[in-house]
C-alpha cells in the first residue's frame, strides 16, 4: 500500500524560506541597479541616486560604448580568446582523458600521478610568468590560451564520465573495422555530447572572464580583454581614455557608461547559459557515477 504524504511546513521551514528569499533579493538588487542605470536617459540621470527602474529609458550609453575603439577591440580580443580557447580546451581535454581511460596505455599511471599532483601543488605566479616569457608569448593572445589548454579537475571529471560509457559499443566498432581514432570520433564523441556541452560552458565562461592573466601578460591596451577594460572603466575616474568615440563623452554620464560596459560584458554568458543549462546539469551528473 502506498500513499503520498503531504509535508506540513514547520516554523523552521518558514524562517528558512524567508531568509533565503531575503538573501536572494539582496543578491538581485545590485544587478537591477546596474541594468537600471545603464538604461537611464542621460538627461534625467541623477548621480548618487538609487535606480530600481529607469525613469526614462535610453540606449545612449550603449550607443556610446559600442562606438568606441577600445570596447570593440576588447570585444574582438575576448571573442577570439573564448572561441579558440574553448575549442582547444575541448579537443585536448577529451582526447587526453580518453587516452587515460585505456589501461594498456604506456605511462598511464605516471601521467595520472602528475595530473593529480597539480591539484595540490602549483608553480606560482613568477614561474608561470617566466615560462610564458621564455616561450615568447608575452603580449600575445596565446599567452591566455596555451598555458590553460586543460586542467586536472576537468581531466578527472571527463575521464570518469568516459569510463561510464558502455565498453561494448567500442568493442563492436572495432569488430566492424574502426580504428581507435574512428571509435573516438564516431562512438565516444556522440555519446559525450552532454559532457561536451557542460565543459563548453565551463571553458567558455573561464575564457570570457579572463582578467588576471590578461592583466599581467598583455601590455598592449589594444589587446585588453573585456574584463580588464571594464575594470579600468569602473575604477578610473576618467572615461576619456576610450579613444575613437563616435560622440562626445561629456554628453553621457560616466556612471551610465560604466554600468553599460558591465552589462555588455555579462550579456553573452547570460544569453548562452539557458540553452546549455539542461546539458550542463546532465553532463555533470553522468560523470559522477560509473556503471
Amino acid at each position: 500500500m502506498s500513499f503520498v504524504a503531504q509535508k506540513r511546513l514547520t516554523l523552521f521551514d518558514w524562517v528558512n524560506y524567508s531568509l533565503l528569499s531575503l538573501f536572494s533579493l539582496l543578491c538581485i538588487f545590485p544587478f537591477l541597479y546596474v541594468f537600471s542605470v545603464s538604461f537611464t536617459d542621460p538627461e534625467v540621470y541623477v548621480p548618487l541616486r538609487f535606480y530600481l527602474f529607469p525613469e526614462k529609458w535610453s540606449l545612449a550609453s550603449y550607443s556610446y560604448i559600442l562606438s568606441t575603439n577600445s570596447f570593440l577591440n576588447a570585444l574582438k580580443s575576448t571573442t577570439f580568446i573564448t572561441v579558440v580557447g574553448t575549442v582547444l580546451n575541448l579537443v585536448v581535454s577529451f582526447s587526453l582523458a580518453y587516452a587515460l581511460t585505456k589501461k594498456g596505455m604506456p605511462g598511464r599511471g605516471m601521467m595520472m600521478g602528475f595530473i593529480v599532483f597539480t591539484l595540490v601543488f602549483s608553480a606560482g605566479i613568477v614561474p608561470n610568468y617566466l615560462l610564458v616569457k621564455e616561450l615568447g608569448l608575452l603580449n600575445s593572445y596565446w599567452a591566455l590560451i596555451w598555458p590553460v589548454l586543460t586542467n586536472a579537475w576537468s581531466l578527472i571529471i571527463i575521464k570518469s564520465f568516459l569510463e561510464s560509457l558502455p565498453s561494448e559499443l567500442e568493442d563492436a566498432a572495432r569488430i566492424d573495422g574502426c580504428s581507435d581514432l574512428a571509435v573516438f570520433l564516431r562512438i565516444v564523441i556522440p555519446l559525450s555530447m552532454p559532457a561536451i556541452a557542460a565543459f563548453t560552458l565551463f571553458f567558455a565562461v573561464t575564457h570570457w572572464n579572463t582578467y588576471f592573466n590578461a592583466l599581467i601578460y598583455l601590455s598592449d591596451s589594444k589587446k585588453w580583454t573585456l574584463q580588464v577594460l571594464v575594470k579600468t572603466l569602473v575604477i578610473d575616474t576618467d572615461i576619456a581614455g576610450m579613444a575613437g568615440a563616435g560622440g562626445d563623452e561629456k554628453s553621457v554620464p560616466q556612471e551610465t557608461i560604466r554600468m553599460a560596459s558591465i552589462v555588455l560584458a555579462m550579456a553573452p554568458i547570460l544569453v548562452v547559459y539557458p540553452f546549455l543549462q539542461k546539458h550542463f546539469a546532465k553532463g555533470v551528473m553522468l560523470g559522477s557515477v560509473k556503471g
